[in-house]
Protein backbone atom coordinates (compact mmCIF):
# COMPACT_ATOMS: atom_id res chain seq x y z
CA UNK A 1 0.00 0.00 0.00
CA UNK A 2 1.15 3.52 -0.78
CA UNK A 3 -0.61 6.26 1.21
CA UNK A 4 0.01 10.00 0.83
CA UNK A 5 -1.52 13.28 1.96
CA UNK A 6 -0.22 16.60 0.55
CA UNK A 7 -0.88 18.75 3.63
CA UNK A 8 -1.66 17.56 7.13
CA UNK A 9 -2.20 20.76 9.12
CA UNK A 10 -2.99 18.94 12.38
CA UNK A 11 -0.45 16.11 12.18
CA UNK A 12 -3.13 13.56 13.09
CA UNK A 13 -2.85 11.66 9.77
CA UNK A 14 -6.64 11.44 9.47
CA UNK A 15 -6.59 11.49 5.65
CA UNK A 16 -3.93 8.77 5.61
CA UNK A 17 -6.06 6.69 7.97
CA UNK A 18 -9.07 6.98 5.63
CA UNK A 19 -6.91 5.90 2.69
CA UNK A 20 -5.55 2.98 4.73
CA UNK A 21 -9.03 1.69 5.56
CA UNK A 22 -10.21 1.83 1.93
CA UNK A 23 -7.04 0.23 0.56
CA UNK A 24 -7.14 -2.61 3.09
CA UNK A 25 -10.69 -3.45 2.03
CA UNK A 26 -9.51 -3.66 -1.59
CA UNK A 27 -6.63 -5.99 -0.68
CA UNK A 28 -8.85 -8.21 1.47
CA UNK A 29 -11.49 -8.43 -1.27
CA UNK A 30 -8.82 -9.69 -3.71
CA UNK A 31 -7.22 -12.02 -1.19
CA UNK A 32 -3.90 -10.18 -1.40
CA UNK A 33 -1.28 -10.13 1.34
CA UNK A 34 -0.03 -6.63 2.23
CA UNK A 35 3.74 -7.06 2.56
CA UNK A 36 4.60 -3.41 3.20
CA UNK A 37 2.94 -0.07 3.86
CA UNK A 38 4.57 3.14 2.56
CA UNK A 39 3.37 6.48 3.97
CA UNK A 40 4.31 10.04 2.94
CA UNK A 41 2.26 12.30 5.18
CA UNK A 42 2.05 16.04 4.51
CA UNK A 43 4.28 15.77 1.42
CA UNK A 44 3.22 17.12 -1.96
CA UNK A 45 3.80 15.16 -5.18
CA UNK A 46 3.32 18.22 -7.43
CA UNK A 47 6.93 19.37 -7.18
CA UNK A 48 9.27 16.82 -8.75
CA UNK A 49 12.20 18.29 -6.78
CA UNK A 50 10.57 17.49 -3.44
CA UNK A 51 11.88 14.30 -1.86
CA UNK A 52 9.32 11.66 -0.87
CA UNK A 53 11.18 9.17 1.34
CA UNK A 54 8.48 6.46 1.37
CA UNK A 55 7.91 6.76 -2.39
CA UNK A 56 11.64 6.38 -3.02
CA UNK A 57 11.70 3.22 -0.88
CA UNK A 58 8.65 1.96 -2.77
CA UNK A 59 10.53 2.28 -6.08
CA UNK A 60 13.65 0.61 -4.68
CA UNK A 61 11.69 -2.29 -3.14
CA UNK A 62 9.78 -2.92 -6.36
CA UNK A 63 13.03 -3.04 -8.34
CA UNK A 64 14.32 -5.51 -5.73
CA UNK A 65 11.28 -7.74 -6.35
CA UNK A 66 9.65 -7.37 -2.92
CA UNK A 67 6.10 -7.11 -4.35
CA UNK A 68 4.18 -7.32 -7.63
CA UNK A 69 1.11 -5.14 -6.99
CA UNK A 70 0.42 -1.67 -5.56
CA UNK A 71 -2.79 -0.50 -3.90
CA UNK A 72 -3.34 3.26 -3.46
CA UNK A 73 -6.38 5.44 -2.91
CA UNK A 74 -6.10 7.25 -6.25
CA UNK A 75 -3.54 7.50 -9.02
CA UNK A 76 -2.59 11.07 -8.08
CA UNK A 77 -1.70 9.81 -4.57
CA UNK A 78 1.05 7.72 -6.17
CA UNK A 79 2.36 10.38 -8.54
CA UNK A 80 1.58 13.67 -10.27
CA UNK A 81 4.66 13.55 -12.49
CA UNK A 82 4.33 12.25 -16.10
CA UNK A 83 7.92 10.92 -16.02
CA UNK A 84 7.20 8.84 -12.94
CA UNK A 85 3.98 7.51 -14.46
CA UNK A 86 5.91 6.38 -17.56
CA UNK A 87 8.32 4.48 -15.28
CA UNK A 88 5.37 2.59 -13.74
CA UNK A 89 3.94 1.90 -17.22
CA UNK A 90 7.31 0.45 -18.26
CA UNK A 91 7.29 -1.70 -15.10
CA UNK A 92 3.79 -2.96 -15.87
CA UNK A 93 4.72 -3.87 -19.45
CA UNK A 94 8.00 -5.58 -18.59
CA UNK A 95 7.19 -7.25 -15.26
CA UNK A 96 3.40 -7.34 -15.04
CA UNK A 97 2.91 -4.82 -12.24
CA UNK A 98 -0.70 -4.55 -11.03
CA UNK A 99 -1.88 -1.10 -9.89
CA UNK A 100 -5.24 -0.88 -8.14
CA UNK A 101 -6.91 2.27 -6.84
CA UNK A 102 -10.00 2.78 -4.68
CA UNK A 103 -11.91 4.09 -7.72
CA UNK A 104 -11.03 1.19 -10.02
CA UNK A 105 -8.12 -0.76 -11.45
CA UNK A 106 -5.60 1.16 -13.56
CA UNK A 107 -4.46 -1.57 -15.95
CA UNK A 108 -1.12 -0.19 -17.09
CA UNK A 109 -0.51 -3.27 -19.25
CA UNK A 110 -3.12 -2.23 -21.86
CA UNK A 111 -3.25 0.71 -24.26
CA UNK A 112 -6.63 1.86 -22.90
CA UNK A 113 -5.41 1.65 -19.32
CA UNK A 114 -2.26 3.61 -20.12
CA UNK A 115 -4.24 6.26 -22.01
CA UNK A 116 -6.69 6.57 -19.11
CA UNK A 117 -3.81 6.97 -16.60
CA UNK A 118 -2.07 9.61 -18.74
CA UNK A 119 -5.27 11.63 -19.23
CA UNK A 120 -6.15 11.42 -15.55
CA UNK A 121 -2.67 12.57 -14.56
CA UNK A 122 -2.74 15.45 -17.08
CA UNK A 123 -6.11 16.63 -15.74
CA UNK A 124 -4.86 16.44 -12.15
CA UNK A 125 -1.66 18.33 -13.03
CA UNK A 126 -3.67 21.03 -14.83
CA UNK A 127 -5.93 21.43 -11.82
CA UNK A 128 -2.86 21.87 -9.58
CA UNK A 129 -1.64 24.71 -11.80
CA UNK A 130 -5.06 26.36 -11.84
CA UNK A 131 -5.26 26.02 -8.07
CA UNK A 132 -1.81 27.61 -7.75
CA UNK A 133 -2.93 30.61 -9.84
CA UNK A 134 -6.07 30.99 -7.70
CA UNK A 135 -4.04 30.78 -4.50
CA UNK A 136 -1.55 33.41 -5.67
CA UNK A 137 -4.36 35.78 -6.57
CA UNK A 138 -6.09 35.14 -3.24
CA UNK A 139 -2.83 35.73 -1.36
CA UNK A 140 -2.30 39.01 -3.22
CA UNK A 141 -5.83 40.10 -2.33
CA UNK A 142 -5.28 39.23 1.35
CA UNK A 143 -2.05 41.25 1.32
CA UNK A 144 -3.78 44.25 -0.27
CA UNK A 145 -6.50 44.04 2.40
CA UNK A 146 -3.90 43.95 5.19
CA UNK A 147 -4.66 40.40 6.24
CA UNK A 148 -2.00 37.86 7.27
CA UNK A 149 -1.07 35.14 4.74
CA UNK A 150 -2.71 31.75 5.11
CA UNK A 151 -0.67 28.63 5.78
CA UNK A 152 1.85 27.87 8.51
CA UNK A 153 1.40 30.45 11.25
CA UNK A 154 4.12 32.94 12.14
CA UNK A 155 5.81 32.58 15.55
CA UNK A 156 4.10 35.03 17.87
CA UNK A 157 0.76 34.96 16.05
CA UNK A 158 -2.20 32.67 15.52
CA UNK A 159 -3.18 31.73 11.97
CA UNK A 160 -5.73 34.57 12.07
CA UNK A 161 -3.07 37.10 13.10
CA UNK A 162 -3.87 37.38 16.81
CA UNK A 163 -0.99 37.79 19.26
CA UNK A 164 0.32 34.75 21.16
CA UNK A 165 1.71 36.61 24.23
CA UNK A 166 4.51 34.25 25.31
CA UNK A 167 5.79 33.78 21.75
CA UNK A 168 5.51 37.50 21.00
CA UNK A 169 7.66 38.28 24.04
CA UNK A 170 10.22 35.76 22.79
CA UNK A 171 10.32 37.42 19.34
CA UNK A 172 10.59 40.91 20.85
CA UNK A 173 13.47 39.77 23.09
CA UNK A 174 15.31 38.30 20.08
CA UNK A 175 15.11 41.66 18.27
CA UNK A 176 16.24 43.58 21.36
CA UNK A 177 19.17 41.23 22.04
CA UNK A 178 20.43 41.53 18.47
CA UNK A 179 20.06 45.31 18.45
CA UNK A 180 22.01 45.44 21.72
CA UNK A 181 24.95 43.55 20.20
CA UNK A 182 24.17 39.86 20.74
CA UNK A 183 25.13 37.52 17.91
CA UNK A 184 22.99 35.16 15.85
CA UNK A 185 24.74 32.14 17.37
CA UNK A 186 24.24 33.38 20.91
CA UNK A 187 20.57 34.17 20.26
CA UNK A 188 20.17 30.70 18.73
CA UNK A 189 21.49 29.03 21.90
CA UNK A 190 19.26 31.24 24.05
CA UNK A 191 16.19 30.55 21.86
CA UNK A 192 16.59 26.79 22.17
CA UNK A 193 16.97 27.15 25.95
CA UNK A 194 13.63 29.01 26.05
CA UNK A 195 11.85 25.96 24.65
CA UNK A 196 9.96 27.95 22.00
CA UNK A 197 10.09 25.86 18.78
CA UNK A 198 10.25 27.22 15.26
CA UNK A 199 6.98 27.37 13.35
CA UNK A 200 7.90 23.97 11.84
CA UNK A 201 8.52 22.50 15.30
CA UNK A 202 12.29 22.13 14.88
CA UNK A 203 15.14 23.64 16.95
CA UNK A 204 16.42 27.10 16.06
CA UNK A 205 19.63 27.69 14.13
CA UNK A 206 21.39 30.94 13.07
CA UNK A 207 19.65 30.84 9.69
CA UNK A 208 16.16 30.54 11.18
CA UNK A 209 16.94 33.31 13.70
CA UNK A 210 18.06 35.55 10.84
CA UNK A 211 14.86 34.73 8.94
CA UNK A 212 12.85 35.73 12.01
CA UNK A 213 14.74 39.01 12.37
CA UNK A 214 14.18 39.96 8.71
CA UNK A 215 10.43 39.25 8.57
CA UNK A 216 8.61 42.60 8.09
CA UNK A 217 5.36 41.12 9.41
CA UNK A 218 6.69 41.45 12.96
CA UNK A 219 6.70 45.23 12.43
CA UNK A 220 3.12 45.14 11.16
CA UNK A 221 4.03 45.44 7.47
CA UNK A 222 2.10 43.61 4.76
CA UNK A 223 4.12 41.11 2.69
CA UNK A 224 3.45 39.37 -0.61
CA UNK A 225 5.76 36.63 -1.95
CA UNK A 226 8.44 37.58 0.55
CA UNK A 227 8.54 41.31 -0.25
CA UNK A 228 6.94 44.28 1.45
CA UNK A 229 3.98 45.80 -0.37
CA UNK A 230 4.37 49.22 1.21
CA UNK A 231 1.10 48.80 3.12
CA UNK A 232 0.51 48.24 6.80
CA UNK A 233 -1.01 44.94 7.88
CA UNK A 234 -4.19 44.71 9.87
CA UNK A 235 -2.52 43.00 12.82
CA UNK A 236 -0.74 44.24 15.94
CA UNK A 237 3.06 44.61 15.50
CA UNK A 238 5.29 42.63 17.83
CA UNK A 239 8.22 45.06 17.53
CA UNK A 240 8.38 48.82 17.06
CA UNK A 241 9.11 50.09 13.57
CA UNK A 242 12.31 51.81 14.76
CA UNK A 243 13.65 48.61 16.36
CA UNK A 244 12.91 46.58 13.24
CA UNK A 245 14.69 49.15 11.02
CA UNK A 246 17.76 49.19 13.29
CA UNK A 247 18.03 45.40 13.15
CA UNK A 248 17.81 45.43 9.33
CA UNK A 249 20.63 47.98 9.09
CA UNK A 250 22.83 45.87 11.38
CA UNK A 251 22.08 42.67 9.44
CA UNK A 252 22.88 44.33 6.11
CA UNK A 253 26.19 45.77 7.35
CA UNK A 254 28.87 44.62 4.82
CA UNK A 255 31.29 44.22 7.74
CA UNK A 256 29.27 41.23 8.97
CA UNK A 257 29.83 39.44 5.66
CA UNK A 258 33.59 39.98 5.58
CA UNK A 259 34.12 38.57 9.06
CA UNK A 260 34.22 34.87 9.84
CA UNK A 261 31.03 35.16 11.87
CA UNK A 262 30.32 37.80 14.49
CA UNK A 263 30.22 35.59 17.56
CA UNK A 264 33.00 35.75 20.14
CA UNK A 265 33.85 33.31 22.88
CA UNK A 266 35.95 35.65 25.02
CA UNK A 267 35.23 39.03 26.57
CA UNK A 268 38.21 40.93 25.18
CA UNK A 269 39.27 39.25 21.91
CA UNK A 270 39.19 41.87 19.18
CA UNK A 271 38.10 44.47 21.79
CA UNK A 272 41.10 45.05 24.07
CA UNK A 273 44.14 46.64 22.44
CA UNK A 274 47.87 46.18 22.92
CA UNK A 275 49.40 48.91 25.11
CA UNK A 276 52.55 48.87 22.96
CA UNK A 277 51.31 49.00 19.35
CA UNK A 278 47.57 49.66 19.71
CA UNK A 279 46.48 46.62 17.68
CA UNK A 280 43.52 44.54 18.83
CA UNK A 281 44.38 41.51 20.93
CA UNK A 282 43.32 38.05 19.78
CA UNK A 283 42.50 34.92 21.75
CA UNK A 284 45.33 32.44 22.10
CA UNK A 285 45.79 28.91 23.37
CA UNK A 286 45.62 28.33 27.09
CA UNK A 287 42.95 31.01 27.66
CA UNK A 288 45.33 33.86 26.90
CA UNK A 289 45.22 37.12 24.93
CA UNK A 290 48.03 37.78 22.49
CA UNK A 291 49.24 40.82 20.57
CA UNK A 292 49.23 40.13 16.83
CA UNK A 293 52.76 41.62 16.64
CA UNK A 294 53.98 39.51 19.54
CA UNK A 295 54.41 42.29 22.10
CA UNK A 296 52.58 40.38 24.83
CA UNK A 297 50.75 37.22 25.79
CA UNK A 298 48.60 37.50 28.93
CA UNK A 299 46.19 35.23 30.84
CA UNK A 300 42.56 36.18 30.22
CA UNK A 301 41.04 35.59 33.66
CA UNK A 302 42.74 38.36 35.63
CA UNK A 303 42.30 40.94 32.86
CA UNK A 304 38.62 40.12 32.30
CA UNK A 305 37.84 40.22 36.02
CA UNK A 306 39.56 43.58 36.41
CA UNK A 307 37.91 45.13 33.35
CA UNK A 308 34.47 43.90 34.46
CA UNK A 309 35.06 45.34 37.93
CA UNK A 310 35.99 48.76 36.51
CA UNK A 311 33.02 48.73 34.12
CA UNK A 312 30.66 47.94 37.00
CA UNK A 313 32.06 50.94 38.87
CA UNK A 314 31.51 53.15 35.82
CA UNK A 315 27.94 51.85 35.47
CA UNK A 316 27.28 52.70 39.11
CA UNK A 317 28.27 56.36 38.67
CA UNK A 318 25.49 58.98 39.03
CA UNK A 319 26.65 60.77 35.84
CA UNK A 320 26.40 57.60 33.72
CA UNK A 321 23.77 59.15 31.43
CA UNK A 322 26.37 61.68 30.31
CA UNK A 323 28.37 58.85 28.76
CA UNK A 324 25.61 58.00 26.28
CA UNK A 325 26.62 59.54 22.91
CA UNK A 326 24.31 62.35 21.80
CA UNK A 327 23.24 61.91 18.13
CA UNK A 328 23.02 64.82 15.74
CA UNK A 329 19.70 66.57 15.16
CA UNK A 330 19.43 64.97 11.70
CA UNK A 331 20.03 61.52 13.07
CA UNK A 332 17.46 62.05 15.83
CA UNK A 333 14.85 62.90 13.20
CA UNK A 334 15.63 59.79 11.17
CA UNK A 335 12.88 57.70 12.77
CA UNK A 336 10.17 60.12 11.67
CA UNK A 337 11.75 60.32 8.23
CA UNK A 338 11.64 56.52 7.90
CA UNK A 339 7.93 56.43 8.74
CA UNK A 340 7.23 59.29 6.30
CA UNK A 341 9.02 57.51 3.45
CA UNK A 342 7.19 54.24 4.11
CA UNK A 343 3.90 56.13 3.94
CA UNK A 344 5.02 57.70 0.68
CA UNK A 345 5.77 54.29 -0.83
CA UNK A 346 2.32 53.09 0.25
CA UNK A 347 0.66 56.16 -1.32
CA UNK A 348 2.52 55.62 -4.61
CA UNK A 349 1.32 52.00 -4.66
CA UNK A 350 -2.25 53.11 -3.98
CA UNK A 351 -2.07 55.70 -6.80
CA UNK A 352 -0.83 53.02 -9.19
CA UNK A 353 -3.62 50.63 -8.17
CA UNK A 354 -6.16 53.42 -8.77
CA UNK A 355 -4.68 54.11 -12.27
CA UNK A 356 -3.68 57.63 -11.23
CA UNK A 357 -0.09 57.04 -12.38
CA UNK A 358 1.43 54.74 -15.00
CA UNK A 359 3.96 51.97 -14.49
CA UNK A 360 6.97 54.16 -15.34
CA UNK A 361 6.08 56.82 -12.79
CA UNK A 362 5.33 54.14 -10.20
CA UNK A 363 8.76 52.58 -10.70
CA UNK A 364 10.66 55.89 -10.63
CA UNK A 365 8.82 57.22 -7.56
CA UNK A 366 9.17 53.94 -5.67
CA UNK A 367 12.89 53.53 -6.40
CA UNK A 368 13.61 57.14 -5.38
CA UNK A 369 11.71 56.72 -2.12
CA UNK A 370 13.47 53.42 -1.37
CA UNK A 371 16.89 55.05 -1.90
CA UNK A 372 15.96 57.79 0.56
CA UNK A 373 14.58 55.16 2.93
CA UNK A 374 17.89 53.28 3.03
CA UNK A 375 19.73 56.51 3.89
CA UNK A 376 17.20 57.34 6.62
CA UNK A 377 17.50 53.85 8.13
CA UNK A 378 21.29 54.24 8.23
CA UNK A 379 20.86 57.55 10.08
CA UNK A 380 18.46 55.84 12.48
CA UNK A 381 21.12 53.26 13.23
CA UNK A 382 23.62 56.00 14.03
CA UNK A 383 21.13 57.69 16.34
CA UNK A 384 20.28 54.48 18.19
CA UNK A 385 22.93 53.53 20.72
CA UNK A 386 22.38 49.76 21.09
CA UNK A 387 23.62 49.91 24.68
CA UNK A 388 21.45 52.87 25.71
CA UNK A 389 18.77 50.59 27.19
CA UNK A 390 21.44 49.14 29.50
CA UNK A 391 23.14 52.44 30.37
CA UNK A 392 19.81 54.09 31.21
CA UNK A 393 18.37 51.13 33.13
CA UNK A 394 17.31 51.43 36.76
CA UNK A 395 20.17 49.11 37.80
CA UNK A 396 22.79 49.12 34.97
CA UNK A 397 25.20 46.93 36.95
CA UNK A 398 22.62 44.15 37.34
CA UNK A 399 21.64 44.39 33.68
CA UNK A 400 25.33 44.21 32.67
CA UNK A 401 25.93 41.09 34.77
CA UNK A 402 22.79 39.41 33.38
CA UNK A 403 23.58 40.26 29.74
CA UNK A 404 25.03 37.71 27.30
CA UNK A 405 28.68 37.94 26.29
CA UNK A 406 28.19 39.93 23.09
CA UNK A 407 26.07 42.56 24.85
CA UNK A 408 28.65 42.92 27.64
CA UNK A 409 31.31 43.40 24.96
CA UNK A 410 29.17 46.11 23.33
CA UNK A 411 28.75 47.88 26.68
CA UNK A 412 32.49 47.80 27.36
CA UNK A 413 33.20 49.11 23.86
CA UNK A 414 30.69 51.93 24.33
CA UNK A 415 32.07 52.96 27.72
CA UNK A 416 35.82 52.64 27.45
CA UNK A 417 38.98 51.56 25.66
CA UNK A 418 41.05 48.83 27.34
CA UNK A 419 44.85 49.01 26.88
CA UNK A 420 46.69 45.86 27.98
CA UNK A 421 50.42 46.23 28.68
CA UNK A 422 53.07 43.51 29.07
CA UNK A 423 53.11 41.90 32.52
CA UNK A 424 55.82 43.27 34.85
CA UNK A 425 58.87 41.02 35.02
CA UNK A 426 59.15 38.82 38.04
CA UNK A 427 55.48 39.13 39.12
CA UNK A 428 53.18 36.14 38.84
CA UNK A 429 50.13 37.76 40.43
CA UNK A 430 47.91 39.97 38.31
CA UNK A 431 48.99 43.62 38.37
CA UNK A 432 46.07 46.08 37.88
CA UNK A 433 48.55 48.76 36.77
CA UNK A 434 49.30 46.67 33.65
CA UNK A 435 45.74 47.24 32.36
CA UNK A 436 44.56 50.75 31.54
CA UNK A 437 40.80 51.25 31.27
CA UNK A 438 40.18 54.61 29.62
CA UNK A 439 36.52 55.72 29.84
CA UNK A 440 35.06 57.76 26.98
CA UNK A 441 34.61 61.55 27.13
CA UNK A 442 37.59 62.07 29.41
CA UNK A 443 36.03 60.62 32.58
CA UNK A 444 38.74 59.39 34.91
CA UNK A 445 38.72 55.73 35.78
CA UNK A 446 37.29 55.06 39.26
Amino acid sequence: MYLRQSLDATGEELAVQRQREDCRRIAEARGWEIVQEYVDNSISASDERKRRPAYNRLVEDYEAGHFDAIVCWDLDRLTRQPRQLEDWIDAAEKRGLLLVTANGEADLQTDNGQTFARIKLAVAKGEVKRKSVRQRRANLQRSEMGRPPLGVRLTGYTVKGDIVPAEAEFVRAAFERFAAGDSLRSITAWANEQGVPTRHGRPWNPSSIRTLLTNPRFAGRAVYQGSETGRLGGWEPVVEDDLFAIVQVKLSDPGRKTQHGTDRRHLGSGLYVCGVCGRALVSWTGNRYRCQDGHLTRAMAGIDDYVSKVVRMILARPDLADLVPVPSAADREAGGRVRELRQRIARVAADYDADLIDGHRFKVATERAKDELRAAEAAMQRAANPTASVLLAHDPVAVFDASPLMVRRAIIGALCTVHVHPAPRGRRAFDPDSVQVEPVRGHAAP
